[in-house]
């Protein structure tokens, strides 16, 4: 089988290695955003009393979370000429580490990848495919073929493409949303900026009470920072379109220009969020609300598209729908390819094998399985979930994307030691239980002290003592 196949290993892993830096810059918006963006940040501005443009701090610390990715990351993983970064890992402290590191990814990336993707197919059940009574697992079944069918050959080649288009479609949909909204509210686009800066939503620095108010600034920049290192520079998906890039100056252009337009793009959909709450206000729209395990819970996820279906004409509607599911079909299509990339070469060495007609077959056995996972993922998460989507995503992260943080940073800076290879899975194991324990106990340990996205940090800290602890100074044979 020719390396340029399209459908080769070669081509669904890294994409031949000839991904203009341009299209990934714009297809990354896509894939880095999401359905969570497109409807549980919008939510989120009017989700507690002063919650505002809270958020727009943790964009400022993902920005700098993304220069040094680029600066330091980045360079990092071309010189050694990695496929799945992870391979850093294993040459710095050992298989068992390595081994770690890759199953923390498909363990953390799969739960978050089926969470984004849940955030949109209860959408579409709640106002689309309830009314044709189709039961909410066809939906999941039918979201996760059609991206199947699409990956499944082609890969990170094909979804470069994709992503692009993608992209198009969620950009496209924030602005024309953004003019139905104003068109609905009379508002011209200066007194629609006017509005939303009047407004008691458009607060965006919290410097007040910093041990009680985890939205204060300093907790949201660096939560901010350090989840987009983890979450980006530590994860096969996001890394996986950069190392596609022709070389290092490619894909360091790609992470600039994608991070200028993110930044811009969050402060769109937060004032999105904040025209959803005053059109709410004004025609006297309440936020949705659901019964989930016997309680009635508020939705701030279900806002938005309870104003497009149902309060907008068809064509607002239609723009919102070709929009988040866009948004999403670019997080999951390549979380998908990133999963069974890091599978097949972390744990099946398939980058090692020569290409053949079965390595081939196992990798779309292997694309198959993770898809059927996800599946499973989301029926459960629909059991138990009685959070906004974009709250569970970040929690989650802290959690498990945190050891990552800590093996990441002891490979870095503590060159000067080994570590006890085999005792570095029970480290990862012990460190996210001990985070928890202190989340939970902050209050009493820290003089009423809330952790919020910076509890990474934490976690991060805890795995990179541990490691300290089972290592010990390189000796130098003279």
């Amino acid at each position: 089988m020719s390396k340029k196949d399209g459908g080769s290993n070669d081509a669904f892993f890294k994409a031949n290695k000839q991904s203009p830096w341009y299209l990934v810059a714009f297809g990354m918006i896509g894939t880095a955003l999401s359905g969570v963006t497109f409807i549980s940040v919008p939510g989120e501005v009017g989700a507690e009393a002063g919650q505002q443009f809270k958020y727009f701090q943790f964009v400022i610390g993902n920005a700098i979370g993304f220069i040094i990715v680029a600066t330091v990351l980045l360079p990092l993983y071309y010189r050694m000429n990695l496929t799945s970064i992870y391979g850093y890992i294993e040459q710095r402290l050992g298989y068992y580490s390595y081994k770690t590191a890759s199953f923390i990814f498909l363990l953390s990336r799969t739960i978050g990848s089926a969470f984004r993707l849940y955030l949109v197919v209860i959408v579409l059940q709640h106002f689309v495919f309830d009314f044709f009574n189709i039961p909410f697992a066809f939906t999941v079944l039918l979201s996760l073929g059609l991206i199947f069918a699409y990956t499944y050959k082609g890969g990170l080649k094909t979804i470069i493409v994709t992503d692009t288009l993608q992209t198009f479609f969620l950009v496209g949909s924030v602005f024309f949303t953004i003019y139905f909204i104003c068109n609905n509210l009379d508002l011209g686009i200066v007194e629609a900026f006017e509005t939303v800066k009047n407004s008691n939503y458009s607060k965006i620095f919290f410097f007040d009470d910093f041990i009680t108010n985890k939205f204060h600034f300093v907790k949201q920049l660096l939560g901010g920072m350090f989840v987009t290192i983890t979450m980006v520079g530590l994860d096969q998906d996001l890394m996986q379109k950069n190392l596609s890039c022709k070389n290092i100056k490619e894909a360091q252009k790609n992470m600039f220009t994608f991070t200028g337009i993110f930044v811009v793009i969050n402060l769109f959909f937060l004032s999105v969020g904040a025209l959803l709450y005053i059109y709410a206000n004004k025609y006297g729209i309440e936020i949705p609300t659901e019964l989930v395990n016997g309680k009635t819970i508020t939705r701030t996820d279900y806002l938005f598209p309870e104003i497009a279906f149902n309060h907008f004409s068809i064509i607002p509607a239609v723009v919102f729908l070709l929009g988040l599911t866009a948004a999403t079909f670019a997080t999951t299509d390549s979380a998908l390819t990133a999963l069974t990339t890091s599978f097949c070469i972390d744990f099946l060495g398939m980058e090692k094998k020569e290409e053949t007609k079965h390595t081939v077959r196992t990798r779309h056995m292997v694309h198959l399985a993770f898809s059927f996972i996800m599946f499973l993922v989301i029926i459960l998460f629909k059991a138990i979930n009685d959070q906004s989507v974009v709250t569970m995503i970040f929690v989650l992260a802290s959690y498990t994307y945190g050891p990552l943080l800590g093996l990441f940073a002891f490979g870095l800076f503590m060159k000067s030691k080994n570590v006890n290879d085999k005792f570095v899975p029970y480290i990862c194991l012990i460190s996210p239980l001990l985070t928890f324990i202190i989340s939970k106990n902050s209050s009493l340990l820290f003089g009423n002290y809330v952790f919020d996205n910076e509890l990474i940090i934490l976690n991060g800290l805890i795995t990179f003592i541990g490691l300290l602890v089972i290592s010990k100074s390189k000796t130098n044979i003279g």
